[in-house]
């Protein structure tokens, strides 16, 4: 293969029968990944964004979110009160067991969560409490041949992994478990069986600096032998472990896994796998492949990544969006005003208190982000706008009215930036991204010609999450209107893409 004849995105499917990690570049963190028939389907974890998007692919490179899990987490007034950040679903595990799929995921402080569907787009069945315990993290299930079912789980702080006897249906432990490991923060149990052996696919070391260990033994309470399959070596790739094994048809292994990559997130990485001496090795001899033969599956794939932008026309949101905390139904319509999203303001002292606040993970490392928003109803006290979610930092630009009227502002970087009064009823709020330079916010009163606004935002991510793109409404007095944004363009860098940028 020549690679200096090639002209090709810089990550994903490129097209030739090759890809270049990450396959995706976006924070679908903590990926969990199953093969049914010739389809492949994925979580992740989004702590206190709502939804847990499943995805869908037929080649395990391209990928588009066809449902979610679970829309709220009514388990604790933290996730209606703003007061749920970097808690809600931590790494979750993905299932196929007798016509069901099944997916668990723990909650730091309230427990351990269960659903089902015959469908991956849904509808999933609601939350089962499996078990109400706090300092729980990292479940997976497993049913053996023989019909008895396990969970193995780790706890907050990472270790020892623990597993316990499961009923067969998935919703109830059967006893109190039996610690079969301890590592150097090992968490992320993904359990497996091949050849008669059981194995544990853990991650260890951290986030930043970690690997991927696998356990082996012929008895799912062990003894456990253990290697390190997966490490940085002589890469830039920090940290690659925490993920999934899949096996194809063909005879092929990948392992899906993620590695923390700055602003954006957890990135997604596909690495093959040999089987040796029954060992995966994963990568090339242990290390993280740069680009690759693309996994040997039937048919041909287009190029196609998760959704972003959204007319706000249909019925129903795009699956991309994702709520800060839990939503308040009745505070949000697409019916309203018909062809608008109309976010009515409910108070908050700022955008990270705000309910109601819309978002949807950055892909790739550069784009462009353009909304249209009325302010016609809006009330005086309320701010609307642009925003990116960046750890605890505001970068917004947006409308602010006052009783003298509407008027422009951007917060970047930890400054206020004043900009005109609006005259009429209709702005447009724009970002350009650079993750790897400058992202900064403009803003136009004809939609053509884009005034600058603000300073360079910094961004970050923070909570467990990378930073997130969105929309929000707010009001800082009692009484608040309401904000219409009409239509919402994303175009990155990503394959397929053809956005200006």
């Amino acid at each position: 293969m020549d690679m200096n004849r090639m002209i090709m995105p810089s990550w994903g499917d490129l097209g030739n029968g090759y890809y270049r990690n990450p396959v995706l570049n976006a924070d679908f963190s903590d990926p969990d990944v199953i093969r049914v028939g010739d389809d492949f389907y994925m979580v992740c974890s989004d702590f206190h964004f709502m939804g847990m998007p499943v995805l869908h692919s037929q080649d395990l490179v391209n990928w588009s979110i066809i449902g979610k899990v679970y829309e709220r987490l009514d388990i604790d007034p933290a996730y209606d009160d703003m007061r749920a950040y970097a808690k809600g679903s931590w790494a979750p595990a993905l299932r196929y067991h007798n016509g069901l799929f099944y997916v668990y995921f723990c909650t730091p402080d309230e427990g351990l969560y269960m659903s089902t569907a015959r469908d991956p787009a849904g509808p999933w069945s609601p939350l089962h409490e499996v078990k109400r315990v706090a300092g729980w993290e990292d479940p997976c299930p497993f049913w053996d041949d023989d019909g008895h079912a396990y969970l193995g789980h780790s706890t907050v702080g990472a270790g020892p992994i623990i597993i316990h006897r499961m009923s067969a249906d998935g919703r109830t432990l059967l006893d109190d478990g039996v610690i079969v490991y301890v590592g150097k923060i090992a968490e992320g149990t993904k359990i497996y069986k091949r050849n008669g052996y059981y194995y544990l696919a853990i991650p260890e070391g951290g986030v930043e600096i970690g690997w991927q260990t696998v356990l082996r033994a012929r008895d799912i309470y062990g003894p456990y032998e253990r290697r390190v399959v997966l490490q940085k070596g002589a890469t830039d790739i920090n940290g690659p472990h925490q993920g999934a094994l899949v096996e194809l048809d063909s005879g092929e292994t990948w392992f899906m896994h993620f590695q923390s990559a700055g602003a954006i997130g957890r990135v997604c990485h596909l690495q093959p796998v040999e089987w040796v001496d029954d060992w995966p090795v994963i990568g090339a001899a242990g290390e993280p492949v740069a680009v690759y033969a693309k996994p040997s599956v039937a048919g041909h794939h287009p190029v196609r990544l998760p959704q972003t932008s959204d007319t706000f026309e249909g019925p129903e949101l795009g699956l991309q969006w994702q709520w800060n905390h839990n939503p308040v139904n009745d505070g949000w319509s697409l019916h309203e005003r018909p062809g608008y999203l109309r976010l009515k303001a409910m108070p908050a002292p700022e955008l990270l208190q705000a309910r109601n606040t819309l978002t949807q993970k950055l892909i790739g490392s550069k784009g462009i982000v353009c909304t249209e928003l009325s302010v016609l109803h809006m009330n005086p006290g309320q701010r609307a706008g642009l925003a990116f979610l960046c750890a605890r930092e505001e970068n917004w630009i947006g409308v602010v009215t006052e009783e003298g009227g509407n008027y422009l502002q951007a917060v970047t970087g930890g400054m206020v930036f004043h900009g005109p009064r609006l005259a009429g009823e209709t702005v447009w709020l724009k970002s350009h991204i650079d993750l790897s330079g400058e992202t900064s916010f403009f803003f136009s009163l004809d939609g053509i010609t884009f005034i600058p606004l603000g300073g360079e935002c910094r961004m970050s991510a923070g909570f467990w999450k990378g930073a997130r793109v969105g929309v929000f409404s707010y009001t800082t007095v009692e009484k608040g209107g309401r904000a219409d944004f009409h239509g919402f363009r994303y175009e990155h860098d990503g394959p397929g893409e053809q956005a200006d940028i």
